[in-house]
């Protein structure tokens, strides 16, 4: 995917009147919380101000988040009609998330889809997998293929057919493949940065305005790892 611009480290990858896509960084929270650091939507409305030299306040809309230690494809509303249009759309799951995970060792097969039901424990911000379903559980369901292979982990491509807390974490954490350096799910180590290997790679869905069909791909973050990936 040809980057639209890189300012300030916020790596537009498509933007038209109606939408702004981004590659997030490791690190960045979409959306304000208690941490109270300056979150994405804030540095896209600076951009925007910025680039288009606007008096007062840039609209941003919230469509989607990614967990703060993953990198990768984010879309972000710039009018109220884009903004409810994707999330209707979001909310009907018409979209096709594909994501990319380094994990521990390797899965039990080359591909497979995985059926799981999670709890989530708001208390630790953690969601849990089970076989079977129990009391106030979720259905989650994913798909993965190995696509490349390192000494002591896997490259995973996987794709979401429900949208989850923290599910791809804990689903393959339960198949005894935590993505590295996430020491919530069993990983034995943390990243240098803070983040893990798990990447929003590449996102289809329909444009809210013009209708047209749109698949956007996004580069992982440049390591030792993902740059073997990319070569």
């Amino acid at each position: 995917m040809k980057i639209v611009s890189n300012i300030d480290n916020l790596e537009v990858l498509y933007q038209d009147n109606h939408i702004i896509v981004i590659n997030k960084r490791v690190g960045d929270i979409v959306q304000g919380d208690k941490t109270q650091d300056k979150p994405l939507s804030d540095i896209v409305k600076d951009y925007l101000k910025r680039e288009f030299k606007k008096p007062g306040e840039a609209f941003l809309g919230v469509v989607h988040r990614l967990d703060r230690p993953t990198s990768g494809i984010i879309v972000f509303a710039k009018t109220s009609k884009a903004l409810s249009r994707l999330n209707e759309s979001f909310k009907n799951r018409d979209t096709q998330k594909t994501y990319w995970a380094v994990v521990k060792d390797a899965p039990p097969k080359t591909e497979d889809i995985l059926e799981h039901f999670l709890v989530r424990n708001p208390k630790n911000n953690t969601s849990r997998a089970h076989i079977k379903e129990v009391s106030n559980s979720k259905k989650a369901k994913l798909s993965y293929r190995i696509f490349h292979q390192f000494k002591k982990y896997s490259a995973l491509e996987i794709d979401l057919f429900t949208g989850r807390h923290h599910q791809i974490r804990a689903q393959l954490s339960f198949i005894g493949c935590p993505i590295k350096g996430d020491l919530k799910y069993g990983f034995d180590r943390s990243n240098p940065d803070g983040g893990i290997h798990l990447h929003a790679r590449s996102l289809s869905f329909t444009h809210p305005v013009t209708k047209e069909k749109m698949t956007i791909t996004a580069n992982p973050p440049s390591d030792v790892l993902w740059d073997q990936i990319n070569a």
